[in-house]
């Protein structure tokens, strides 16, 4: 069993930078791909960005060139860096691992983009 932890959330201006870290309580070598969703509220869970064992990244379109996804396997932590931050982008974002049929996912963190 593998549990997720997030953290780096916050309250931050418009334009402004967090980033996200999500730190397993186990391996997550073994994970083939792990990924950040988010969710705002009255509004579904979206996928964010995710990352494979082997490095291949996958963007929403609404934030591609903000947002990069990164994963240290050696540390067991996937990153989230998000800049140029919007209004848009408040929610809370959950970490997810996926390891053939199971799923993991994390507690979540809030990010707010106010001024």
């Amino acid at each position: 069993q593998v549990q997720l932890v997030e953290s780096g959330g916050g309250l931050v201006q418009p334009g402004g930078s967090l980033r996200l870290s999500c730190a397993a309580s186990g391996s997550i070598a073994s994970i083939y791909v792990m990924a950040w969703y988010r969710q705002a509220p009255g509004k579904q869970r979206e996928l964010v960005a995710s990352v494979t064992l082997i490095g291949r990244t996958n963007y929403a379109d609404s934030v591609k060139g903000r947002f990069t996804i990164s994963r240290d396997n050696a540390k067991n932590t996937v990153y989230l860096q998000m800049n140029s931050l919007k209004p848009e982008d408040t929610a809370v974002y959950y970490c997810k691992g996926e390891r053939g049929p199971l799923t993991y996912w994390g507690q979540g963190t809030q990010v707010t983009v106010s001024s």
